[in-house]
């Protein structure tokens, strides 16, 4: 593991505090600022080599070229989980990235971030984590409160263990090489830092603007995570301080970076905060992407 340890903070301010997070199960609700009504509904031309801005998502996917299907993945006993799985368009094979979403569920958006990680040499496999529950209006027009109840009610370890089932469902794929990472938005940010502790073969993580695992878990982390934030997102800001200090104890690299005046949920509302979310993701999706080339392979 490497003891490389780098603060990158984009906004000039210490943080103070070190609060260690609740599980993401437990802390749904605190995700209520949230909203997937927003200044993203405001129609703009999205920039291709980026993830897709949440009112253009449908119409990125829509034009893409690259195949996609859905498929149902074993997760232990009677469980299965459904994926959708974007395949990149490439003559060898690819490294694996298993894509958590939001506490708003399989969304459209969410989605169209597996494209554009195939867009850019990676398979992508994006689980619904809420497979086998009753969700109105699911899974591109979700309710939201009631998804924010159903994931609030979300097992974690059923969570890491479908998550575990989808990476080596991916892996396993004719087209795959045996490595994967996971990333994931919000909620999703949580769980995938927990992902980088509950999982043995997970090899690199990436959060987005999500809480620190708490005291049980944080000392379990064995993988490099990258955990990107908004500067204006203080509840999440918070439990940073608490990740860098156990993780630099450990020698477990973790790299966390803040975008000055971006708020929570930066990438999916890319015209949010008078531009600094859109300068946020300008910053935060290339160093994604070098991170799981760093990691997992070009």
């Amino acid at each position: 593991m490497s003891t490389s340890r780098a603060l990158v903070v984009t906004l000039g301010l210490a943080l103070g505090g070190a609060a260690l997070a609740q599980s993401p199960a437990s802390s749904a609700m605190d995700h209520m600022d949230h909203a997937m009504t927003s200044s993203s509904t405001m129609s703009i031309a999205s920039d291709t080599t980026l993830p897709p801005n949440a009112a253009d998502a449908a119409a990125r996917l829509a034009a893409s070229p690259r195949h996609r299907e859905w498929v149902m993945i074993p997760a232990g006993g009677t469980d299965s989980v459904g994926a959708w799985i974007f395949y990149p368009q490439r003559k060898d094979k690819a490294p694996v990235v298993v894509v958590i979403h939001e506490i708003f569920g399989l969304s459209t958006w969410v989605k169209g971030v597996g494209d554009q990680l195939a867009a850019q040499g990676f398979i992508a496999v994006v689980p619904d984590l809420l497979t086998g529950k009753t969700v109105p209006g699911g899974p591109d027009s979700i309710n939201v409160d009631s998804a924010r109840k159903l994931i609030a009610g979300l097992n974690p370890q059923d969570t890491q263990r479908r998550l575990i089932a989808a990476g080596a469902y991916g892996m396993k794929l004719p087209s795959a090489l045996p490595k994967y990472g996971v990333v994931g938005f919000c909620w999703g940010g949580a769980t995938s830092f927990l992902h980088a502790a509950a999982s043995p073969s997970v090899l690199a993580a990436v959060v987005y603007y999500g809480v620190t695992p708490d005291s049980t878990m944080l000392p379990k982390v064995h993988v490099p995570v990258l955990g990107l934030y908004g500067a204006m997102d203080n509840r999440v800001d918070a439990t940073i301080p608490a990740a860098d200090s156990a993780l630099k104890k450990m020698k477990v690299t973790y790299e966390p970076n803040i975008f000055a005046g971006a708020g929570h949920g930066f990438a999916r509302d890319q015209m949010g905060m008078s531009g600094a979310n859109m300068t946020a993701i300008q910053q935060a999706w290339p160093k994604t992407i070098a991170w799981f080339r760093k990691y997992l392979g070009p």
